[in-house]
């Protein structure tokens, strides 16, 4: 699997995409750098892939890197994803993911995007 360091370990660099996933699939709206959204992205392309064939190994498969975290008390970010997002994005071959360009953050000039899921609410 190919993908940028982002200047950190590898354990770092795996709660840091698991974290930005998990919230992408809550909020379906993150700010962040381009560099994580763009490896975040592929990411959440193939878990959704997997929520949509909807089985008991995919769901495992899903469990095991999205946090178990939910919003305001509803239902958590993989449920959301199998039950929501899932039938949203059942007749899209792919592409589930935009990045919207925000310009330079304010500290170091880092370029900020957001990345968001297509057909939003």
């Amino acid at each position: 699997m190919a993908y940028q360091k982002l200047s950190r370990d590898s354990s770092s660099r795996k709660a840091l995409f698991r974290d930005l996933v998990t919230d992408l699939f809550l909020y379906e709206r993150i700010q962040t750098t381009e560099a994580k959204a763009k490896e975040v992205r592929s990411i959440a392309e193939k878990l959704i892939t997997l929520a949509k064939r909807g089985d008991l190994h995919a769901r495992r498969q899903v469990a095991a890197f999205v946090r178990r975290e939910s919003l305001n008390g509803e239902q958590d970010a993989i449920q959301k994803l199998f039950s929501d997002l899932a039938p949203r994005y059942a007749e899209r071959p792919g592409g589930y993911t935009r990045i919207l360009k925000l310009g330079p953050r304010r500290g170091d000039s880092a370029p900020m995007v957001y990345l968001e899921l297509v057909d939003r609410a």
